[in-house]
């Protein structure tokens, strides 16, 4: 597979998973989705300015494989036994806090996070093309929508 092709692959996956799950939202009832996309962009420049990307370069440990004695035909040789480097990867230290402190700052405002699962097909269907200005009532039947420019609808199924 060429490079191109792997990047590809790995891109669609990854929409098609965050295609898949839940609508994670700020919610407060009766809010302007507008109001609530600006009161959650400045608890994020708050909460960046707070506890800013601190990236740390990690390891994973090495992993030691054993030889091993082989045999043919009453021949025997020993294979000695290697190291394999571990995995170089990279951690933000402050993502949690910065999570925490964006999570307060919201809920301050009177908003609490909330994941809504997304709508099946035939209701999404049905309830036609559409974004939700507005953040209506939740119920336990309560479903999103997500529309292919970034914004969403929440449905009342009936």
């Amino acid at each position: 597979m060429t490079m191109s092709r792997k990047v590809s692959a790995v891109l669609f996956l990854s929409l098609a998973v965050t295609g898949c799950a839940p609508l994670a939202i700020y919610y407060k009832p009766g809010a302007e989705v507008s109001q609530m996309q600006t009161d959650s962009l400045t608890c994020e420049t708050k909460a960046l300015k707070d506890a800013p990307v601190a990236n740390e370069i990690r390891q994973n440990a090495p992993i030691f494989y054993p030889g091993g004695q082989y045999c043919n035909g009453g021949n025997c040789y020993f294979r000695p036994g290697y190291w394999v480097q571990g995995n170089i990867y990279t951690v933000d230290t402050n993502r949690g806090l910065r999570q925490r402190i964006t999570q307060s700052c919201m809920a301050n405002q009177g908003y609490q996070l909330v994941e809504l699962q997304l709508c099946n097909p035939s209701v999404a269907n049905a309830a036609g093309l559409g974004q939700t200005t507005r953040l209506p009532q939740l119920s336990e039947n309560s479903c999103a929508i997500r529309n292919k420019d970034g914004s969403f609808q929440i449905v009342e199924p009936g």
